[in-house]
């Protein structure tokens, strides 16, 4: 029997591969409606979120808590599993507000398919200033971490201050920092202005930033200006607000000059200067190759004293 055509043998391998690439495809994968097994480990199938009586509870973005200095806060924080195995969490706080808080429990266990509501007890210090304090209750699992803020309002006199700090300006990005100076949480908006030789040059009405400043919190920001100027000598002012009466304002000066003119002007100079000292070093040279004239050589002294004596004679 002789053998198959090269185009023949061509044709039935192509065959061979679509039928196996079909018979995959109909196979049933134990990965497409399950979770790995890895997955039952539940390090990837659970959630922290404050807890509660309702469902009004349950869709809160944190837990917030209010009292006055030397008394002891409570509330819950809710550990679901969904996955298929029990699930091990530890659970801590974090920051200047997660530090006063103290759970049931360092470690829980939840069972599969178990919702666990663990309870915290948060004690305000005696010495806390009055205001806002925040900070985090952080659940975790292996290497993998859920953080649920906690915010705390102090009883007493409040003082909202904000401070614009450290303002700079470096071609079209504008560099300043926010400081929260009071014991209150603020939220600042901010207003730009940037006046140059000929008039305004950038005029941004105040408007809110997409941040909240806890007290002592510095945050450091940048002012976008994509359409700063090519040749100007400018002076960038920032104004920041708060809710409180908190507000303040910086400012900085910057020179725009353009860098190819610059560095042709530079040439130019640079040129000018090279050929007025070549010019000096030639004249120098010159004058000193110049021939010096021959030096007078001294005549004898006329004898007259023999012809005063002669004339006497006759």
């Amino acid at each position: 029997m002789s053998p198959p055509h090269p185009r023949l043998r061509r044709a039935l391998l192509v065959l061979t591969a679509a039928l196996a690439a079909l018979l995959c495809g109909l196979t049933p994968r134990a990965a497409a409606g399950t979770a790995p097994a890895a997955a039952d480990d539940g390090a990837a199938d659970w959630t922290a979120r404050p807890a509660g009586g309702g469902a009004d509870w349950d869709a809160r973005p944190y837990i917030y808590l209010e009292g006055t200095p030397g008394t002891v806060l409570q509330d819950r924080l809710a550990v679901t599993n969904t996955a298929r195995s029990p699930l091990t969490v530890r659970l801590r706080g974090d920051g200047r507000a997660g530090g006063w808080i103290r759970f049931a429990e360092d470690t829980v266990t939840v069972p599969a398919r178990t919702r666990a509501e663990v309870p915290l007890a948060l004690t305000v210090p005696d010495n806390a200033v009055p205001g806002d304090a925040s900070g985090e209750a952080v659940a975790g699992v292996g290497g993998e971490e859920i953080r649920v803020p906690v915010r705390v309002r102090i009883g007493g006199p409040t003082l909202a201050a904000l401070t614009v700090e450290d303002v700079e300006v470096s071609g079209g990005t504008i560099r300043y920092a926010l400081v929260n100076r009071g014991n209150a949480m603020v939220r600042p908006r901010l207003a730009v202005r940037a006046d140059g030789v000929f008039g305004t040059l950038l005029d941004r009405p105040e408007r809110p930033l997409p941040l909240e400043l806890a007290p002592g919190r510095r945050v450091e920001r940048t002012e976008p200006w994509p359409d700063a100027p090519a040749l100007d000598a400018v002076t960038v002012r920032l104004r920041v607000t708060a809710t409180g009466g908190a507000r303040d304002e910086a400012e900085a000066s910057a020179t725009y000059i353009p860098v190819l003119p610059a560095v042709g002007g530079g040439l130019l100079v640079l040129g000018g200067l090279a050929a007025l000292a070549s010019g000096a070093y030639r004249r120098r040279r010159t004058g000193r190759a110049a021939p010096q004239p021959p030096p007078v050589e001294e005549q004898p002294p006329v004898a007259t004293e023999p012809l005063l004596k002669a004339g006497a004679k006759t």
